[in-house]
């Protein structure tokens, strides 16, 4: 059936009692049917036809509307797959870049900000404790971390001569030197000394 080109709902009923119907109804009038009666069945007619018309007019309009949502399905469905597809290209691309790049995607750790200053002993009395060997305590006093920051202001490269256990003399690192003479032992201690002391060594051991 060919397409509706316009709306019959925005049609009216022609005046079949015009003069321009003459000859329409002249052939329909007889010696049982007169001009009046001829025009009423013109009338019926036209509504005839106008109603039918709007019934096609309808289902036109709804296989328009099928026609385009069905387009925009497969519209949308190209869409979504192109979209999927490039997902899955990036994903590979991430995939392959932690491969040849692991430590770029290592987590960083939440840490919070340390509140407490870092206890920084002299490197003498870290090596004696990383070799598990005896160490005063008044190298983790104030004295002694004082007596430490003042050292680690020197040059580590720094050489100085220094006489050995046996009597030997020999270069030795600036900044590894022990300061015999500062250096107070365990038994003479003060108390507050000894109360400083004793969380740091347990904490750096």
């Amino acid at each position: 059936m060919p397409r509706l080109p316009s709306d019959p709902n925005l049609s009216f009923c022609p005046n079949y009692a015009d003069d321009a119907f003459v000859n329409t109804r002249l052939q329909l009038t007889n010696e049982n049917i007169t001009e009046d009666q001829a025009i009423v069945i013109l009338r019926n007619i036209w509504q005839a036809e106008n109603n039918a018309a709007k019934l096609q007019w309808q289902e036109q309009l709804n296989e328009d509307r099928d026609r385009r949502e069905h387009l925009e399905r497969l519209e949308n469905e190209e869409q979504e797959r192109q979209e999927q597809d490039t997902r899955d290209e990036e994903e590979a691309v991430r995939k392959e870049d932690r491969k040849k790049n692991k430590h770029k995607y290592t987590a960083v750790p939440k840490l919070d900000v340390p509140l407490k200053a870092t206890i920084l002993p002299s490197s003498y009395a870290l090596r004696k404790l990383d070799k598990g060997e005896y160490v005063e305590l008044w190298y983790f006093t104030n004295d002694g971390l004082d007596d430490a920051k003042l050292k680690s202001s020197v040059d580590e490269d720094a050489m100085i001569m220094a006489t050995l256990a046996g009597g030997d003399t020999a270069w030795v690192s600036a900044a590894s030197t022990r300061n015999a003479r500062a250096v107070v032992d365990d038994q003479n201690l003060k108390f507050e000394d000894f109360c400083q002391a004793c969380p740091r060594i347990i904490e750096a051991m």
